[in-house]
């Protein structure tokens, strides 16, 4: 099943839809992991999708019977509001202006707010070992630094596509000083067609295992792929999907 439900946001002072999954055919007094997500109307249906192509989850959720919901958090489409909301640190970028980043409240509100109102609204398992945080781009971004920040409330991170760009510094300045993530499991990957020359994807490949490393040596255990043939868009996200299921132990090959 897949419902929407608006929201208040209450630092933002604005309504906002959420996008929930929710697997068919309960259980009498079953209960489920939750998957938090970013751009949630990118991830269901293509009818929704900015670009007219989603993730697909609905489809493949349904099909393989993943036993877990799914609670994406709408953008705000507005202008570069979307990189203020998705992103941890305020940043000058040539196409969008100077982009003054709401990022660490908007995680704070998804970790407080938003949870307790699933957690007593839906039948979840509301400890940290079935609660899970995920997105791409800038929700990918979002994902790695939720999944550290907030390793007390988040177990496993599904960060499709980082964007790094303008912020690469600060985060692994704020990564180096949090104390050990063991038991904390990230998936981080790429695709080879996100840059355009083989100086930016080297760049690229570098940054990604910068981040990695950190987050190993702080104990977590990360799985980072590069797709030879993946492109930075909803088509390449939805063919990684039983691959962060598997990796962040959410769903096992038969």
């Amino acid at each position: 099943m897949l419902k929407k439900e608006e929201i208040f946001i209450p630092y933002l002072k604005k309504m906002r839809t959420l996008h929930i999954y929710i697997p068919d055919h309960l259980k009498k007094d079953e209960r489920l992991p939750v998957f938090y997500m970013f751009d949630g109307h990118n991830l269901f249906l293509d009818e929704d999708a900015t670009y007219g192509k989603s993730w697909g989850i609905l489809k493949y959720f349904t099909k393989h019977r993943v036993r877990c919901m799914v609670v994406g958090v709408e953008c705000n489409h507005i202008g570069n509001h979307r990189l203020r909301e998705f992103s941890p640190y305020s940043f000058k970028d040539e196409e969008w202006g100077n982009v003054k980043a709401s990022g660490k409240q908007f995680l704070e509100w998804m970790t407080s707010d938003l949870k307790q109102y699933i957690d007593a609204h839906y039948p979840t398992l509301s400890d940290r070992e079935h609660t899970y945080l995920g997105g791409s781009s800038m929700g990918g971004l979002m994902a790695v630094y939720g999944g550290a920040i907030y390793s007390n409330i988040y177990s496993r991170s599904a960060c499709l596509s980082p964007y790094y760009d303008h912020v690469l510094d600060r985060l692994t300045c704020d990564l180096r000083k949090l104390d050990d993530l063991n038991d904390s499991i990230f998936y981080i990957s790429f695709g080879r067609h996100e840059w355009r020359t083989k100086r930016a994807l080297s760049r690229g490949v570098e940054e990604n295992l910068s981040v990695m490393r950190i987050l190993t040596e702080k104990g977590a255990k990360c799985y980072m792929h590069c797709y030879e043939f993946g492109y930075h868009s909803e088509t390449s996200w939805e063919k990684e999907i039983p691959h962060f299921l598997q990796d962040l132990g959410i769903q096992r090959k038969n």
